[in-house]
């Protein structure tokens, strides 16, 4: 093909030559200099302080661009507790008897994520992965059950993981070339709701109170479009949340509970969805 009909042309040398010339310059006092390097190939030049708006901006677009380029439209939102073990699996979260009795028994809420991330992906199949494509943080615990219920019927699921003080890994069932890395979590929960269509929430500690309210919050003061949102576990979101005392004492709007709504089973879950989307 003539280059000049090749996509993205230009006259000028692209970045990736340059890269490789640059690396390929004698090897000299001058070359071996920080100050040498090409900016955006310096790790410690990128990583200072002030260059912030430059990698907030990176980590909006790089995600953005991979998934564009899949032609992934939207996308079902599994948040939840990382500590949730599968159903006869460790409680390792549990510091005491009670929590590791209570994690064991909420070890439901992973086969439910798992059944419902398997019922969103067999509907995203009959998009070709473009629409209701699984979203989770990439963790273990419930996140895991998400991309792993995606996984059992061989449908795509993006994972979104973040570097945390402690080790964490993405969880093995992530598509490989849709995870993603973060290093701001307020671009992290951007990427989670630039695409949801819907959002379901397992019981879980701060974080997934963090990214629920967050939600809510957007959609309450009309900065996102209502969604269903949607809790698994009704007697444990009750006793974690008292969204009634909250309307009594006047700090939200009498209906705002109405937002959410609780299911006990994957199945009543995406009912939940066919019926607001008036899906087949």
């Amino acid at each position: 093909m003539d280059p000049m009909e090749k996509a993205g042309w230009t006259p000028l040398p692209h970045s990736d030559e340059d890269l490789e010339r640059a690396r390929s310059a004698p090897d000299t006092p001058q070359t071996r200099s920080p100050t040498y390097r090409l900016a955006w190939n310096d790790e410690e030049f990128m990583t200072r302080r002030e260059l912030r708006p430059v990698r907030l901006q990176l980590e909006l677009l790089k995600p953005e661009m991979i998934l564009a380029e899949r032609g992934i439209r939207s996308t079902v939102i599994l948040f939840g507790g990382a500590r949730l073990p599968e159903p006869g699996g460790e409680a390792w979260a549990a510091k005491n008897e009670t929590q590791k009795k209570n994690l064991e028994a909420n070890s439901k809420y992973y086969d439910e994520a798992r059944k419902f991330a398997r019922l969103c992906s067999q509907h995203s199949a009959t998009t070709y992965y473009r629409e209701y494509v699984v979203v989770t943080g990439g963790g273990p615990g419930v996140m895991e059950a998400g991309n792993r219920g995606a996984a059992d019927v061989g449908a795509p699921s993006i994972g979104l993981n973040i570097v945390l003080p402690h080790e964490q890994a993405p969880n093995i069932y992530v598509t490989p070339d849709l995870c993603f890395n973060f290093h701001y979590f307020a671009i992290r929960k951007m990427h989670f709701v630039m695409r949801a269509k819907a959002v379901a929430v397992f019981p879980g500690g701060f974080g997934t109170m963090d990214e629920f309210f967050e939600t809510l919050t957007l959609i309450q003061t009309g900065r996102m479009e209502r969604v269903p949102v949607i809790l698994f576990g009704k007697s444990f979101w009750e006793r974690a949340l008292d969204l009634d005392f909250l309307a009594e004492q006047g700090t939200i709007t009498p209906g705002d509970q109405n937002l959410i709504d609780y299911a006990e089973t994957a199945e009543e879950a995406w009912g939940f969805i066919q019926r607001f989307y008036e899906l087949a």
